[in-house]
């Protein structure tokens, strides 16, 4: 039976196909460390949890309006007020069905057929999907680490051309954990308005930044649409709730987008986000931030000592992204091997791009720290 060619354009997410093949020599038996997938092992922290057993349990089981919660709303615009100093309109903020509801419903509200939308290769593969779906193009910009795997505003200046409409940016990004600074974050913004375009800012990772505490994209104007997360930081993956802060001469149109797409993000999330927001509960999330740095700090000089060659260091998420020319295999023969002989997943760089992906690797350090210790010492094992 046929079907539509945007299906069979989409390619399948690979880390996923990684995961269940994982699973299945679990459920066989063997001992596998998971870091291929982006999901911490932590567990929502408990007043949150506790919070969405309230709500159901006092009926908060039916639709909210299409944009969310208004008290979600406020308390989301007020975290930008108290977290980065920067005044923030309640009406502007969209609670969606994780991120990925804000991208889609970004996409579908921003680019016709046939328009472009520039991104980093490397980057997070459901981007490109996404503006698939919606009939338009994703043009990956190539990066590596003299940029520090980002688009710079010479990039964007130099990559748009006649149907280009914007430009996503993530940071930090998806698969190697780097920043776009400030300045060079306004450069982009400038780029792009003086071509009348829009500029997407992905910032699911942004409270996991492991030293100086970067600045959001809404400090730069009323234009830029934010995308944001419960997933990451608030470690609410399941839970299935995001948020983007919409310029304002778009919120119409967002409303009907979602009102179509989705109805409302998930009611029970929506309530158990609000206790998600509040000082006691970040203070129990930066305790799981301080752990995920910890990682990072024992996985780097470890990899680079087995031949791995990580050419910027993650400056936030909870990836390596890492050169494995050395080795004398392409990225997928590398994570299969190492799946098979050593019992850890990873992610091949293939699943975030083209440029030079069959070169690189990507590992989460989402796993309990003895665990990772474990992994590299099976992973020498079988490299040696």
């Amino acid at each position: 039976m046929k079907t539509a060619r945007r299906a069979d354009d989409i390619e399948p997410f690979r880390v996923m196909a990684i995961l269940a093949r994982a699973r299945e020599m679990q459920a066989a038996g063997r001992d596998i460390i998971h870091m291929e997938v982006g999901e911490p092992d932590f567990a929502t922290p408990t007043p949150i949890v506790e919070a969405g057993i309230a709500a159901l349990r006092a009926g908060y089981t039916h639709y909210t309006p299409a944009l969310g919660l208004p008290a979600l709303r406020a308390a989301i615009a007020a975290y930008y007020g108290e977290r980065y100093g920067v005044d923030i309109a309640a009406g502007r903020v969209c609670v969606t069905p994780g991120a990925s509801g804000a991208l889609l419903l970004a996409m579908a509200a921003l680019f016709d057929p046939g328009e472009e939308i520039l991104m980093a290769d490397p980057g997070y593969p459901c981007n490109r999907h996404f503006a698939r779906l919606v009939e338009a193009r994703a043009k990956g910009i190539p990066v590596g680490p003299e940029t520090g795997y980002q688009l710079t505003a010479e990039l964007v200046a130099r990559h748009w051309g006649p149907r280009t409409r914007g430009v996503l940016v993530a940071n930090p990004g998806n698969p190697t954990g780097m920043l776009i600074s400030a300045t060079e974050l306004a450069a982009i913004h400038a780029e792009v308005r003086a071509r009348n375009g829009w500029l997407i800012v992905d910032e699911i990772y942004h409270e996991l930044v492991y030293d100086a505490a970067p600045a959001s994209a809404a400090g730069l104007g009323e234009d830029v649409l934010i995308i944001n997360s419960f997933s990451k930081y608030f470690l609410m993956t399941g839970w299935r709730l995001g948020w983007m802060l919409v310029p304002p001469a778009l919120l119409p149109s967002i409303d009907k987008l979602a009102q179509n797409l989705f109805l409302a993000a998930p009611t029970v999330a929506q309530h158990a986000a609000l206790v998600a927001l509040t000082a006691e509960t970040r203070a129990l999330l930066d305790q799981r931030k301080a752990e995920l740095r910890l990682r990072r700090d024992a996985l780097l000089p470890a990899l680079s000592r087995l031949g791995f060659a990580v050419k910027t260091a993650p400056q936030g998420a909870f990836y390596c992204y890492a050169d494995v020319s050395r080795f004398g295999m392409a990225a997928e023969q590398l994570a299969e091997r190492l799946l098979l002989d050593a019992g850890v997943a990873i992610t091949p760089g293939t699943d975030f791009g083209t440029h030079q992906a069959s070169r690189h690797v990507r590992f989460a350090y989402t796993t309990d720290l003895q665990r990772i210790l474990e992994a590299l010492r099976r992973i020498e094992a079988v490299l040696a």
